[in-house]
């Protein structure tokens, strides 16, 4: 069965917009984990545009779940993480300017530098994914810095769904996901993702973990948070294979 990591990060863009306190994304993950959610998902950025370290602090404090953290691979990130030990973290590229995650990991060209990276990180039983885009050489390099994870990119996948492009895009993730799975890597995946086109990446064998956010984050704004969270646990408890 495909489980649910709700990514939160929304609910503290809406409150950015105000630069008030709420809505609070702390109460928001409670309310994911009353409605089934499997785990928590927040993106620290460097520039703190929506999650900031108090959102992180508390939460490592309150999730019942799983916390997972995406940050980008930096010294000030890697001593948060180490600080407060989330469940997991994703390691993403992050560029300053980009409204949203733009692609996937470069580790080909980074594996020396994220083996070093990574061994603060499992030393002290942290779970580590790369996000990687579904491209095999990726998957291959990211099997040599020993993280346990990846998160494959489905943005690509996304913007190509219901096109004569989405069957090439959907075949790269479903042979991405079977290299990765014989090289005794676990697969996530995330980016873009919403009620209608996740019924097909959960068809993937091997799929672990679906990490969604603005679909619903959206659709709660018509049915409420714990009700969007509902609908797509129902589509994942159903659909998966």
């Amino acid at each position: 069965m495909v489980t649910l990591g709700v990514n939160i990060d929304h609910v503290a863009t809406i409150r950015q917009a105000r630069g008030g306190v709420e809505p609070d994304p702390v109460s928001a993950a409670a309310i994911v984990e009353l409605a089934g959610g499997d785990a928590i998902t927040v993106h620290l950025r460097e520039d703190r545009r929506h999650i900031n370290d108090r959102d992180v602090k508390i939460l490592s404090d309150t999730v019942k779940t799983r916390l997972n953290l995406e940050m980008a691979a930096t010294e000030e990130m890697q001593k948060i993480a180490l600080e407060i030990k989330p469940y997991s973290v994703t390691l993403v590229p992050e560029k300053r300017q980009e409204l949203t995650t733009e692609g996937g990991l470069d580790v080909v060209r980074q594996k020396e530098y994220l083996k070093e990276y990574l061994k603060p990180l499992l030393s002290v039983g942290i779970i580590v994914s790369l996000f990687i885009d579904p491209d095999l050489e990726q998957v291959k390099a990211s099997a040599e810095t020993k993280a346990q994870f990846i998160e494959l990119h489905t943005g690509q996948y996304a913007e190509c769904f219901d096109t004569p492009k989405e069957d090439k895009i959907f075949n790269d993730l479903k042979e991405a996901t079977k290299l990765a799975q014989e090289l005794c890597l676990k697969v996530n995946a995330g980016h873009g993702l919403n009620y209608q086109n996740v019924k097909r990446i959960i068809s993937i064998p091997g799929m672990v973990e679906l990490n969604i956010g603005h679909s619903i984050v959206s659709r709660a704004v018509f049915v409420g948070l714990a009700q969007a969270v509902k609908d797509m646990k129902y589509l994942l408890d159903n659909f998966s294979i």
